[in-house]
Order: structure tokens, then C-alpha cells, then sequence
């Protein structure tokens, strides 16, 4: 188990040394090349070693942790074998071997044997199958084989031309040996191949969901070889200068080990999907615009000239006009390969759009298109009333993240406001929700108006049914109080006055005494009937909002704060609904929240009157449906106006309506 580990670390020991040895040839021969090159050599060498020995400690079992260190040491040896000759040259004291220069004319071939070894083995070590381990070892093999018939060649040393050669053969051997060395070249081009094709069979064999992620992340990185090639026909078409494929070369050395080492330690750090379906759009579209341009510099160049300006500008004409719709269907066209569930949430949510408007649709199913699009059966979206701050559902269900599963939500954005969720329940991506949520933001938004609009309906309908009974109710209490009360009242005194005419000339009844009492008894009615109109409107609005609001408030036994600032006329509804704004809110205040200290402020801008009481009670107080405020909310609404009331456990209470005020 740690042998494997145990290697991969005197591995990177000896890579560390060789880049240590290529810094003092770098230094020995004194150039600006060789600087550079060991520089970018030895970071690249260095940085492979170590993210192998982070994989070998990480998983011991597994070789590839000292592959990725092999590659690293490949790397710079390459680096330490370019500049040996030169640092040679300058001292003296650095040996050179015949044996060591003819060994080295056919070791090109082994900067190839670690990254077509990662093809073989990633993920887990193991080759596809039996037969693939031939593969494996013809790769081991061939190399050598290659290096020990290339060690032959009679030519001189192109870097050692002083040097004898150590291996040598009778001409009749050397042709034999020759032709060996031609055959082993289409041989290792079919292991090269092979090994590529490995990872294609061992990503449709394989069931497991994270050894295919593994496997698409390494294919990520193994993708910079065809960049690599790209960047070079850009660099001679358009620049003349080949060199600059040496750069994808360079970032083809960093990827392979940075994605492997992601693929077998955090295969879920990003959606690889959406990388490698990135990735590779682009680079299609790189190689047709490279043709598109390739073809007309050609055709132009016929007519007006090689290195023509005319040329030039027509080809980037033509590329420009390919670029915009074909960038379009090359993703599609990829996206239907390679990242399936991302084309297929897109294009259901763009069909559910599509049926919205043309009305054969709600976007309420957005949940179940999402669901079937995704194949995830427990995903839920979630959407935030205005007003709320809970994500509810279609159903009224709250909608919430799962703290045990981060990452699996995504909020939904528009115009900067959060305005809905969308929870996976199965293993979709964070970024594939992401862009789900981006693209869903405009039916969400719906929803969220539909619900609001409903909602406001809803409540309007419950606050005129509301109404509609208390104004019952409010007219069978007049007709009780009056028929019980001053009705009663009046028909005695009438009675009376009837009995006192009937006995004005016989002098047997107390005249003065029952006009009295019939007196008394008008009193009396006039009284009730009064009591009866103030239920209605209260009589003290005759004198103004601001003297009634005065007389009330000087009646309650806690210091009432007045601020007054409504000037001008207010319309006698609106001056009544504000009066029963602070007489219900003062009285609840009283009752149940035990204040030291009530403030009321009436005060009027363009077009609003706006009534605030606030109290230092306890707090906790709500509106609910045939509560005091809920009959206020009613009243207030009928009134064209809304009711907010913000009253947290312990920090008072405070009642604010706004009403509609034309000046």
C-alpha cells in the first residue's frame, strides 16, 4: 500500500534534484535561452512532481500519483538534456559519456510514455481490462527498445561532435538494426493511439457517476493537445511564426497534471460538463474560423497578392460574419453531446416559454418541466411574495436549501432582487442551477405577479365579504338599540303626552309631574340616539380631525405624544377612517401592551395622508381575520389605502396607514 507512496516521493526527491542540477547548467552556460528555459522547464517539472506526491499521500493505493511525478521528472530531464551540451562546453569538469550521448538520440520518445500511461490508468490505476495491459507494457517496452536501436545510428552527435561513439555494429547489423527502428516508430503510434481510445472505452464501460466525472476532467486536460495544435496553425497563418504552439505545449504540461490531480481528489469541484462543453465549443470554433480565414485569405490572395491588405480584411470579414450564428449552433450542437442535461433544461425551459405566451401553457409548471428536464423528481423551486421573505411554492409549501447538501440550490435573480430558488434533490451541479436559475428568472417573475395578483384578490374579496357582513351586522344592531332603546322611549312619551290630554280639564292627574317625566324620557332618547350616531361618526369630527383627535386622545390615562401636521381640508372619510386608525391602535396599545408612552402622528404630502401610532409595549401584536386591526386592515383598504403593522416581541408596536389624499 505505501510502497507506491514511498516511490512517488523519492521520485519527486529526484526531480527536485534535477531541477536544482538544471538551475547550475542554466547558470554554467550563461545565456538568456537557458535561463528561460529553466525557469518554465522547472516550474512545470516541479509543479507535476508535486501535485503527484499530493496524490500518492492522498491515495496511496493508486499509481497515478507517481505518474504525475514521472511526467514532472520526463519534463525536466528534457530541460537538464538541452542544456548539458552548452554548460559541458563551458566547464570542464562535467563528464561526457559516449555512452550517455548515443543513449540520448532516441530519447525523445520518452516524454510521450507518462501522459499515454495516465490515458491507460486514470482513475483508479487499473487498465480498461486484461487485454489493455499489453498496452501498458508496450509502452514500457518500446521506448526502450527504440533508445537502444537509436544508440546505434553512425551519424555523429549533433550536440557532441567530439565525442566516440559507445555503441557501435558491422554495417550488415546496422541495416538490420535500422529497419528495426522503422518498425517500432507505426508501433508506437499504435500504442499512442490505443492508449487515447482506452479512455473511451473505459467511459462507456464504467456505471459509476464520479469515475465519469473523473474521467471528463482528464479529458479536459488531455484537451490542450488539440488547442496546442490549433495555436500553432494561428501562429503560421497569421503571424508566420509556428513557435507559438510552444505555449499551449507549456499549458498542455500544466493541465494534465492540474486535471488529473482535481479528477482523482475533487472530481466535484466545477461542472466539468459545462468546462469540457465550454472547451470544446470553443475550440471547434477556433478550427472553423482558422479554416474559414485559412480558405479566404487563399481565394483573395489569388487575385490581390499574398500578404495583401485586401486579403486580409476580406478574410476577417468572412470569419466575422461566420462567428455570431455559428458559435450559437456549435454549442447546441455540443451541448446535445456532451453536456445533455444542460441542453435539455434550456431547451424545456425556452418550450415552456414559448407555450406561455402562445397560452397553452401556465409557468406554474416550471417545477415539473424542470423536474422532467433534469430527471430529478425531488427538485422544487421556490418563489419570494413581495412582502415575504419565506420561499414558497406552487402549493403554499415553504422551499428551503438542505444545510446537509450545499451547493444544491441556487438562488433566482432579477434586476439585482432575489426573487425565487431552485433546490435539486438528486446531483445536479451548482453552476448547471445556476444558469437553470438565470434562465428561469422571467417565468419566475411571473409566477411571483400571478401569486401576488391572486393574493390581492383573494384578500379583496375576503375584505369585502368582510364588510359586506359587518355593514349586516352593524344594521341589525342599529335596529336593536334603536327598537330596544330610544324607540321604546319615544313610544312611552308618547303614551304619556296622550294620558296628560285626556286629564287636563278633571284636574285627577299630576299634570307638571308627568311632564316631567315625559321630558326626562325625550332626554333620555336624545341621549341614546346620539350614542347610536357617534357608532357611526364620531360627532366630534364637526369640529376637525385635529380637535377630535385632541378630545379622544386626552381621555386615555397614558402620556399620548400628538403630532399634527395635516394642513388643509381632509375629506370627512378620510379624516373618519384616520380617527378610527388611532383610536383602534391607542386602545389595543392600552389594553394589551402595557406602554409608558404612546406617540401619534397625522401628517399629509402630495397626495397621501399618512397616520403613525407607536407604542413602547411588549409588542407581538398581528392582523388577523376578525381581529381589532383586522377590521382596521378592512376599513383602511376599503379606503383605498394599506395597513402596516411592524410590532417584534419587545420592541412596541407601531400602526402606519397610508390613505389616499388628492390636495
Amino acid at each position: 500500500m505505501y510502497a507506491k507512496r514511498l516511490m512517488a516521493y523519492l521520485a519527486g526527491a529526484l526531480v527536485l534534484a534535477a531541477a536544482v542540477f538544471g538551475v547550475y547548467l542554466a547558470v554554467v552556460a550563461g545565456n538568456a535561452s537557458a535561463a528561460v528555459e529553466v525557469t518554465v522547464g522547472g516550474l512545470l517539472g516541479l509543479s507535476s512532481a508535486l501535485l503527484g506526491v499530493v496524490v500518492a499521500t492522498r491515495r496511496p493505493r493508486n499509481v497515478v500519483g507517481l505518474l504525475l511525478v514521472c511526467t514532472g521528472a520526463v519534463f525536466v530531464g528534457v530541460v537538464v538534456g538541452d542544456l548539458y551540451p552548452a554548460a559541458a562546453a563551458v566547464d570542464a569538469r562535467l563528464p561526457v559519456s559516449g555512452v550517455y550521448v548515443d543513449l540520448s538520440r532516441g530519447d525523445w520518445m520518452l516524454l510521450y510514455v507518462p501522459p499515454a500511461l495516465l490515458f491507460l490508468l486514470v482513475p483508479d490505476g487499473r487498465v480498461p481490462g486484461p487485454r489493455w495491459r499489453w498496452v501498458a507494457v508496450g509502452m514500457l517496452v518500446v521506448p526502450v527498445l527504440f533508445i537502444l536501436v537509436a544508440a546505434f545510428d553512425p551519424g555523429p552527435a549533433p550536440h557532441y561532435p567530439g565525442v566516440a561513439k559507445a555503441f557501435r555494429a558491422p554495417p550488415e547489423v546496422l541495416d538490420a538494426i535500422e529497419v528495426v527502428g522503422f518498425a517500432l516508430l507505426p508501433v508506437f503510434l499504435g500504442l499512442l493511439v490505443a492508449s487515447l481510445a482506452s479512455i473511451v472505452v473505459r467511459y462507456r464501460r464504467t456505471g459509476s457517476a464520479v469515475e465519469r466525472a473523473q474521467l471528463k476532467w482528464f479529458v479536459l486536460g488531455a484537451s490542450f493537445l488539440p488547442i496546442t495544435l490549433l495555436l500553432c496553425w494561428a501562429g503560421y497563418l497569421l503571424f508566420d511564426r509556428p513557435e507559438l504552439g510552444l505555449a499551449g505545449l507549456i499549458a498542455t504540461y500544466f493541465a494534465i497534471p492540474a486535471s488529473t490531480t482535481i479528477a482523482l481528489l475533487k472530481h466535484d469541484l466545477y461542472d466539468v460538463d459545462r468546462a469540457l462543453s465550454a472547451t470544446v465549443t470553443y475550440g471547434l470554433a477556433t478550427a472553423m474560423l482558422l479554416a474559414f480565414y485559412t480558405a479566404a485569405s487563399f481565394v483573395v490572395g489569388l487575385g490581390a497578392g499574398r500578404g495583401s491588405p485586401v486579403a486580409a480584411a476580406a478574410a476577417t470579414a468572412i470569419c466575422a460574419a461566420a462567428l455570431a450564428p455559428m458559435r450559437n449552433r456549435l454549442q447546441r450542437f455540443v451541448d446535445h453531446r456532451l453536456y445533455p442535461a444542460r441542453q435539455a433544461a434550456l431547451a424545456a425551459i425556452e418550450d415552456l416559454r414559448r407555450r406561455t405566451d402562445a397560452g397553452s401553457a401556465r409557468p406554474e409548471q416550471l417545477e415539473s418541466v424542470l423536474r422532467t428536464a433534469l430527471r430529478d423528481p425531488g427538485l422544487r423551486v421556490g418563489y419570494r411574495l413581495p412582502g415575504s421573505a419565506t420561499m414558497l411554492d406552487t402549493a403554499g409549501q415553504p422551499v428551503e436549501p438542505d444545510p446537509s447538501r450545499p451547493g444544491r440550490s441556487a438562488t433566482v435573480r432579477l434586476g439585482g432582487n432575489t426573487i425565487g430558488i431552485i433546490a435539486a434533490g438528486g446531483a445536479a451541479s451548482r453552476e448547471l442551477l445556476r444558469e437553470v436559475a438565470s434562465a428561469s428568472s422571467l417565468l419566475v417573475e411571473v409566477v411571483r405577479l400571478r401569486a401576488e395578483l391572486a393574493s390581492a384578490l383573494e384578500a379583496a374579496e375576503a375584505s369585502r365579504a368582510r364588510l359586506l357582513s359587518a355593514g349586516y351586522e352593524e344594521r341589525r344592531r342599529l335596529e336593536r338599540d334603536l327598537h330596544d332603546g330610544a324607540q321604546q322611549r319615544l313610544v312611552a312619551l308618547g303614551m304619556r303626552l296622550r294620558l296628560a290630554q285626556r286629564h287636563l280639564d278633571d284636574g285627577g292627574l299630576d299634570i307638571d309631574g308627568l311632564l316631567d317625566q315625559s321630558v326626562a324620557e325625550l332626554s333620555n332618547a336624545v341621549t341614546e340616539l346620539r350614542q347610536i350616531a357617534h357608532g357611526l361618526r364620531p360627532s366630534s369630527l364637526d369640529d376637525g380631525l385635529d380637535r377630535a383627535l385632541g378630545a379622544m386622545v386626552s381621555q386615555i390615562p397614558i402620556p399620548v405624544t400628538l403630532d399634527l401636521r395635516a394642513a388643509g381640508v381632509i375629506p370627512d372619510d378620510l379624516a373618519t377612517t384616520a380617527y378610527y386608525v388611532v383610536t383602534e391602535a391607542t386602545t389595543n396599545a392600552v389594553k394589551h401592551a402595557g406602554p409608558t408612552a404612546i406617540g401619534v402622528t397625522v401628517c399629509r404630502d402630495t397626495g397621501s395622508l399618512t397616520v403613525r401610532v407607536h407604542d413602547d409595549g411588549c409588542g407581538g401584536a398581528a392582523v388577523h381575520p376578525g381581529s381589532g386591526l383586522g377590521g382596521l386592515a378592512d376599513r383602511v383598504a376599503a379606503a383605498g389605502g394599506r395597513l402596516r403593522v411592524a410590532s417584534p416581541a419587545g420592541g412596541g408596536t407601531t400602526v402606519e396607514a397610508v390613505l389616499p389624499c388628492e390636495s
